[in-house]
């Protein structure tokens, strides 16, 4: 299953579609605007909530939680790494690797099967990301993920920035 998500530029509140292959809407993710840390939620097109991603605040390493149905499913943590991103999804067995200067990712299951490949797309209004994942994959779970990569890229943008 092939998803896009393109975030628009100066969202008030982080709200934006996930698309599929056909350019049609499939997810809606909606953030908190007045909030202590991030905290999203994905909705299928009929306002039902499929996921909710909360940040943890006051971590040295970022750190994210994925629920479903009120219930964690995954904590996202990101790993210390000089070249490359590196992401632990405890709770669900799986590894995201990424490049940072070519912004592609892998997520694998807990041996070496690539799950779900993302690609950002370079020269964007906004950040588009296209996102491969095989069936045995939640799509929503694969869309968590990358909102989870794009956060903490934007933070550490921002902290580089303030610098």
């Amino acid at each position: 299953m092939q998803l896009f998500i393109k975030q628009k530029v100066f969202s008030w509140g982080d709200k934006f579609y996930v698309k599929n292959q056909y350019n049609e809407d499939v997810f809606c993710v909606q953030g908190e605007v007045f909030s202590i840390g991030k905290k999203l939620h994905i909705y299928d097109m009929n306002e039902n909530e499929l996921a909710f991603i909360k940040q943890k605040v006051l971590t040295f390493l970022p750190r994210y939680t994925i629920f479903q149905n009120d219930i964690q499913v995954a904590e996202v943590v990101k790993k210390i790494s000089l070249l490359n991103q590196r992401y632990v999804v405890d709770g669900l067995g799986y590894t995201i690797d990424g490049d940072f200067l070519a912004h592609e990712y892998e997520v694998k299951d807990g041996g070496e099967n690539t799950v779900t490949t993302v690609s950002k797309k370079w020269m964007t209004w906004g950040d588009t990301y296209v996102i491969d994942t095989f069936d045995i994959v939640d799509p929503v779970i694969a869309v968590s993920l990358v909102i989870i990569i794009d956060a903490c890229l934007a933070t550490e943008a921002q902290v580089a920035a303030n610098s």
